[in-house]
């Protein structure tokens, strides 16, 4: 089957840049998306309703983008709901920068990416856009891997009321209900909201999902002004599953999870678990948006914004000691059972700017952010045989940090070529401050970093498409797990190379792209996990991702259509040492953790007619190493996917209905697309085999 797959990418001419496709469906495009087009770096710009709406039955946006150019996507409970995640050139999503509507959605300390916070996040977007390497400069941490931008969807100009609801395997449910109210107010406001309940038993045992989520959007326009006010957000109850298990539990029992296991008191077999391991949190957004054109010349973009984040997880923690709670010795006993809740009670506010201009041949992007982030982080523990312990705050920090930056871009047009500069200023301090002293955790720091980072490329327009080069440098600063286990830990640095062709012939978009990646002190993932199942990181000294990617979409005929892309890569440390017992190792140039040589996909779509559509998507990964020993034993074996989904439109009145069908898996395949590293032993993220989602979409207008 794989020589086939491979086959039928030469055949494609495997890739595609969905930016070129047209199609009868109209979506109002922001300013930054436009310019984004014709900029020389690689990309993807994802129509959200044409796309992904046939597969939108309940999994997270990670999992809905995992066919991809160079994206694998990750499941903690092993069916797409929950906690997801993905990686883009073997890059984590700590280094992947997510933006929704130009806002900054990495956590600012963990700089990390948690979709299951804002649950159904696709059905209130438009257009997703995917920039892969450092891209043109944006808004937040700098993109190592990628950077993609969330746009969010308008309300619609007439009058509606939606519910999309589904149901499919490990009692996996979706139940949404949406209403529009159409233009009112003299054809100058808009509104719409959207609320979303989704749950899931999830694949992996007690590894169940129980997720709310919710969008309000008013938009005002009136001649050159257009004023959008937003309000969205989740709430996340989900039971841990973030430890993996090891090879010979994975080979018997795939479903097995430790999370929550009580011993009996020597230790040696599992006697229950508790019931209520889980992570609960809650995230809400607002945003202001105004766009302001002043004439054909120029315009403004200004977003204000505001995201609430509190929440905790919780513990058992089983023959702990009293004195690591701050608390005493309890007749005369020195350990106990506790139930124990980390917290994290967070605010991030601050205000993103763009102005866009032409002069000329010259088009002209001015852009200022300045952005405050407000953490505080405490923990409380109960005692399970000792009821006087109720809720003893045990640890209290609070983190600080603040973002100014500011940045010009230019693209000058000269005849065939249109040649691109980009200036960004970045100025980042992050202060750490131990209120409560508890459990190690937080520490006192005061850290600034200055980064200038400069980006120039051209274009050169060869008539249905065009050929740029582009190169970029980048700076990174460390995340807050980074610094609490190395106050040393260096900012990374990046010189991306990228070269690429963008070209329409007859049916076939075809796109290819080369890129050279030379990091200093790039923070690899080094395998182990630390307490909430965050991958903990090393600077790795000098090392480099290099490769092509191909992509194309054919329109073969009316009915038919085939897609793929396929990436090739070449990702190494560079003399690269370890630290261990007998002293400082040197391992030479190795493979980079959770970097794959090949990631291929292929799909083909079939519409007998305007009503029916039958979809068919295969995807290869080949194997990865889960630390950057390029230990045989600590590999992840290569695996070939196929999924299927179908989908059939029409009409009642004014009813417009749409049944679903999305079989993951359809081949049963056990195989693992993420692990970790313990005690020098592989640890495996068990994934589901055959699965299915059933949905109907009913719209009255």
């Amino acid at each position: 089957m794989k020589g086939l797959f491979f086959l039928g990418l030469t055949i494609g001419s495997v890739a595609f840049i969905q930016a070129q496709n047209t199609d009868s469906l109209q979506i109002k495009e922001i300013e930054a998306v436009n310019f984004t087009k014709r900029l020389p770096v690689a990309k993807e710009i994802i129509n959200v309703q044409r796309d992904l709406d046939s597969k939108n039955l309940g999994q997270d946006l990670p999992i809905l983008l995992k066919n991809q150019t160079s994206v694998i996507s990750t499941s903690d409970a092993g069916n797409g709901v929950g906690y997801t995640g993905f990686r883009i050139r073997g890059v984590s999503g700590s280094g992947i920068n997510v933006m929704m509507n130009g806002v900054p959605y990495n956590d600012s300390e963990s700089q990390g990416t948690f979709f299951v916070n804002v649950p159904d996040l696709t059905s209130s977007a438009s257009q997703i856009v995917i920039q892969r390497g450092v891209g043109t400069s944006n808004n937040g941490a700098a993109a190592f891997g990628a950077s993609i931008n969330v746009l969010s969807k308008d309300p619609e100009d007439k009058f509606y009321v939606k519910t999309d609801d589904s149901y499919g395997s490990f009692n996996t449910y979706k139940y949404s209900a949406e209403l529009g109210s159409g233009k009112f107010w003299g054809n100058r406001l808009s509104v719409m909201g959207r609320y979303t309940h989704i749950n899931s038993d999830g694949y992996i045992d007690r590894a169940f999902s129980k997720l709310n989520s919710y969008n309000f959007t008013a938009l005002y326009e009136e001649g050159n002004t257009r004023i959008r006010l937003m309000a969205f957000g989740g709430k996340e109850k989900t039971y841990q599953a973030w430890n993996g298990i090891d090879r010979k539990t994975w080979e018997t029992d795939p479903k097995f999870n430790y999370s929550g296991a009580i011993y009996d008191a020597n230790w040696e077999n599992i006697v229950g678990f508790y019931d209520n391991e889980t992570d609960n949190y809650r995230q809400n957004h607002y945003q202001l948006l105004w766009q302001q054109k002043f004439n054909d010349k120029w315009n403004l973009e200004t977003t204000f914004h505001y995201t609430k984040g509190k929440g905790y997880y919780e513990n058992y923690k089983q023959g702990d000691p009293f004195a690591r709670y701050n608390l005493p010795d309890f007749n005369g006993e020195e350990y106990s059972d506790f139930i124990r809740k980390k917290w994290l009670n967070n605010d991030f506010y601050g205000m993103v700017s763009t102005l866009y201009g032409k002069l000329g041949i010259v088009d002209l992007n001015f852009g200022a952010v300045a952005n405050q982030y407000y953490g505080r982080h405490f923990g409380n523990v109960t005692g399970v045989f000792v009821p006087q312990i109720d809720e003893h705050e045990y640890y209290r920090n609070r983190s600080v940090k603040n973002e100014v930056a500011g940045f010009a871009k230019a693209l000058v047009r000269v005849h065939d070529f249109e040649f691109f500069g980009d200036l960004q200023l970045r100025n980042v301090d992050y202060n750490i401050k131990i209120l409560t002293s508890g459990d190690d955790e937080g520490a006192n720091l005061d850290k600034n970093w200055l980064f200038f980072n400069p980006k120039v490329g051209v274009n050169y327009n060869i008539g249905n498409g065009k050929i740029f080069v582009s190169y970029a440098h980048a700076h990174r600063e460390p995340n807050r797990d980074d610094l609490l286990a190395n106050n040393d830990v260096k900012a990374e640095k990046l010189h991306d190379f990228e070269a690429g062709l963008e070209r329409q012939f007859g049916p076939v978009s075809f796109t290819a792209n080369l890129y050279y990646m030379y990091y200093v002190n790039q923070l690899v993932l080094n395998g182990e996990l630390n307490n909430v199942g965050a991958f903990i990181r090393t600077n790795s000294g000098k090392s480099f991702r290099s490769g092509i990617e191909l992509g194309a979409l054919a329109k073969l005929s009316k009915q038919w259509e085939l897609t793929g892309n396929v990436s090739f890569s070449n990702n190494r440390n560079l003399d690269f040492k370890v630290e261990n017992e007998s002293g400082v190792q040197d391992l030479g140039n190795t493979q980079i953790s959770f970097s794959p040589d090949v990631i291929a996909n292929l799909g083909i779509r079939f519409n007998p007619d305007k009503n029916f559509q039958f979809a068919l998507t295969n995807q290869y990964v080949g194997k990865q190493y889960l630390d950057n020993s390029e230990d045989q034993n600590l590999q992840l074996k290569d695996y070939f996917l196929t999924d299927f989904n179908a989908q059939y439109q029409f009409k009642i009145k004014n009813n417009d209905i749409a049944l679903k069908l999305l079989v993951n898996n359809i081949f049963n395949k056990k195989y693992v697309n993420n692990g970790a590293v313990y005690d020098g032993s592989p640890y495996y993220f068990s994934q589901a085999g055959t699965n299915f989602m059933f949905g109907i979409s009913w719209k009255i207008q």
